[in-house]
């Protein structure tokens, strides 16, 4: 029944997101062909011991069990290809153990990061479309938990506050082992995966508060998604096409070998003096092409869609609405 339904390529881990539905709270899930696998239930079915089945209680829990959890998680996967019809109908709980992709809800695949890291500066078209030198040194600032919505959900621009509200297509890069002082050569062992990131901006509280807290982190200000992508997926993350299109218009175009600062050099850099936990999220910097710097500028505006995509990553879509209250 499920015949063409489970396939994995060689041992490649596809990808992974929280979603949720009418139906069911947010869970863990990987995306396979145009269904998502709920991963707990499909756990439980297989009869897992419960240390096992606690990776897939949310996607934290896995980042937090690697490598054990990722070894688990191919083991699972591989017992559904060779016993499909184990996943045949519903789980437990009443509900089908694969959902349709088109049903669900997208939340930010790591809904409540302990950090949530930008980088300032690190493509050398941006800064030059800024007349500013390339920095020496990663320039680190940070979003936060209540920034982040899904792919899909409507950004809620602030326009009481300011009315120059921008974007930035970026690609970011999701901690699964923890990182303490960790040089470049090994920094990529740490990496459990890549995501899309829509680093949007509010421009004049920006300028003038100086520190960009408020700027950059206010609510919804950190769209992200569809999916966590793992490293086997994706391969080289220096050699991605990176685009943003505002309204079907393409805005931003590059691609990720332009980076001032690679991901190793951003690891490295951060984790000398903060310590990088499971399921932090470092987002490496946008290209140039953003709105502030265009001739005329370009902010966005209730109705507006914006969708970034990158190479090997997906595209990350979302609305743009007024903020409520």
């Amino acid at each position: 029944m499920l015949a063409g339904v489970i396939s994995l390529p060689g041992d490649r881990l596809m990808r992974l997101c929280t979603v949720r539905t009418e139906d069911l709270e947010p869970f863990f899930g990987i995306l396979i062909k145009t269904k998502i696998l709920r991963l707990a239930a499909a756990a439980e079915r297989l009869k897992l011991r419960p240390a096992q089945r606690a990776y897939f209680d949310s996607i934290l829990a896995y980042l937090q069990g690697m490598p054990h959890s990722e070894k688990q998680l191919r083991a699972l996967l591989q017992r559904i290809v060779e016993a499909p019809k184990e996943i045949v109908g519903n789980a437990e709980d009443g509900r089908p153990f694969l959902v349709p992709a088109a049903q669900v809800t997208y939340c930010p695949p790591v809904p409540r990061p302990g950090k949530f890291l930008c980088i300032g500066l690190n493509y050398r078209d941006h800064c030059e479309e800024q007349n500013k030198p390339v920095p020496d040194f990663p320039m680190v600032f940070n979003k936060f938990a209540t920034s982040l919505i899904g792919h899909g959900a409507e950004i809620p621009l602030p326009l009481k506050v300011d009315e120059q509200i921008d974007y930035e297509a970026e690609l970011a890069v999701v901690i699964g082992r923890e990182a303490r002082g960790v040089k470049k050569r090994n920094a990529l062992a740490h990496v459990a995966g890549y995501m899309i990131v829509n680093d949007v901006s509010a421009r004049s509280l920006q300028a003038r508060e100086r520190q960009w807290s408020r700027a950059k982190g206010f609510d919804g200000a950190g769209p992200c998604g569809p999916f966590l992508v793992t490293p086997d997926e994706v391969g080289d993350p220096h050699a991605l096409a990176i685009r943003l299109r505002l309204n079907g218009k393409t805005m931003q175009a590059s691609n990720t070998k332009h980076l001032v600062f690679g991901v190793e050099a951003l690891i490295q850099h951060i984790s000398e003096v903060i310590t990088l936990e499971p399921g932090d999220v470092i987002s490496t910097g946008t290209p140039g092409g953003v709105g502030q710097y265009r001739d005329p500028q370009v902010f966005l505006r209730p109705g507006d869609t914006v969708e970034v995509e990158i190479e090997k990553l997906g595209t990350l879509r979302n609305t743009c609405g007024k903020r409520k209250g």
